[in-house]
């Protein structure tokens, strides 16, 4: 486990929002495309402006609920993100696929926690995604939750995802700057998502600067903590 803890903003609307992300410290953006349900979707022509504006600065993370490699290819030779997350089930051999025809994109699958059923689910999705990001949708809903919900899950089955898989475990799914740095002190991710909890105004929407900044402080607190009990259990592991 790295002890240091990245995090990500998600629900970007536009490229002031993810500016403001940057200044307060984000390794990673989310960009939303069109979804059965939840919020943040923006349209294609402002995800390729964000992506462009960002590009080589930060990583840019495009949102897809498309699950064929053709289909996500084409979106992402369109708007030209870093990487994308597939919030939905894509089969293997489609990631397979996907990997010819976007050899250099990071790709990595979300896993909905919602039972036991998700650690063994995060280990298959590990054997072909870069990384894991844990969420707390429920793709078997009437309408489909596949993210943005506010909700948290489980953090025990989170935690046991993070120790299960060999790929670096974003942890999403109703994280705010009040709960944030016990969710990576129990689960222990190497990163951090989070869209609604930084978004009060439910009318509006808009990302609120002072909710991120006391958010990327829970989160720096956090990784300082984790580090120091790294150091601690490495300095009990030598011999004396």
């Amino acid at each position: 486990m790295n002890p240091s803890v990245r995090f990500k903003v998600c629900c970007i609307r536009d490229v002031a929002e993810a500016e403001l992300a940057l200044a307060h410290g984000a390794g990673a953006v989310g960009l939303v495309s069109r979804m059965p349900s939840g919020p943040g979707v923006i349209d294609d022509v402002m995800i390729a402006e964000v992506a462009a504006a960002l590009r080589g600065r930060v990583e840019t993370f495009l949102l897809t609920a498309e699950t064929t490699a053709d289909r996500i290819h084409e979106q992402v030779e369109r708007l030209r993100p870093t990487t994308v997350q597939l919030v939905d089930s894509v089969a293997p051999d489609e990631i397979a696929r996907l990997r010819e025809l976007s050899p250099r994109l990071e790709i990595v699958a979300v896993i909905h926690v919602t039972g036991e059923g998700s650690v063994a689910e995060a280990r298959e999705a590990a054997r072909s995604a870069d990384a894991i990001l844990l969420d707390s949708g429920n793709p078997s809903a009437a309408v489909r939750e596949l993210g943005g919900t506010g909700r948290v899950h489980d953090w025990t089955l989170s935690r046991q995802i993070v120790e299960a898989v060999d790929v670096p475990v974003w942890l999403a799914g109703g994280l705010d700057p009040e709960n944030v740095t016990e969710a990576i002190a129990q689960v222990r991710p190497a990163g951090v998502d989070i869209c609604s909890g930084l978004r009060p105004d439910r009318e509006t929407r808009a990302l609120d600067a002072d909710r991120l900044a006391r958010f990327s402080a829970a989160v720096q607190l956090a990784g300082v903590k984790l580090a120091s009990a790294h150091g601690d259990q490495n300095e009990r592991s030598v011999p004396r």
